[in-house]
């Protein structure tokens, strides 16, 4: 299987499934060595595979746990470019669809993922302390600070 996505000369773009979760007043991160920052559970969808399948395999092959789906919260747009990491001197595009997964009432995780050959370390960061960290998607403490019922459409443009 493949990701929807793709790279031409100096531009890169992919679809994105990515996961809320949200455990006892904090949300999960990943992270690994290769990366100066943390990131959203989730990955890229693959052809042929519905966001929410991609969103499911993704929590589960990252934490270890199957998380069930509350409901589709968030599709961003996202326009990036990366100085350094995977991505370096890329014009990135990103579009996700971010589920808000069903609390279980506990932490634990059972996280055995990899991500380009560096283990992927998951952390729980407190919702109110997420500006502390360098963390993305950038819209997340906002939109975690304020009730929501419907979808969100979110473009965020971090390009320098």
């Amino acid at each position: 299987m493949f990701d929807c996505g793709f790279t031409k000369e100096n531009n890169w773009f992919r679809y994105r499934a990515g996961a809320i979760i949200i455990e006892n007043g904090c949300v999960l991160f990943a992270g690994n060595k290769n990366e100066d920052y943390l990131y959203s559970i989730g990955g890229g969808v693959h052809m042929g595979e519905t966001a929410e399948e991609a969103v499911v395999r993704e929590v589960f092959e990252e934490t270890g746990v199957e998380y069930e789906i509350d409901r589709l919260a968030v599709i961003h747009e996202n326009f990036f470019n990366e100085n350094s990491g995977t991505l370096k001197g890329l014009n990135c595009h990103e579009i996700s669809f971010y589920f808000l997964m069903k609390p279980r009432g506990t932490q634990a995780l059972n996280s055995n993922s990899y991500t380009h050959g560096a283990r992927e370390e998951m952390h729980w960061i407190p919702i109110e302390e997420l500006d502390k960290h360098k963390a993305f998607p950038s819209f997340l403490k906002d939109y975690l600070s304020a009730e929501h019922s419907g979808i969100e459409h979110i473009i965020t443009d971090e390009r320098v």
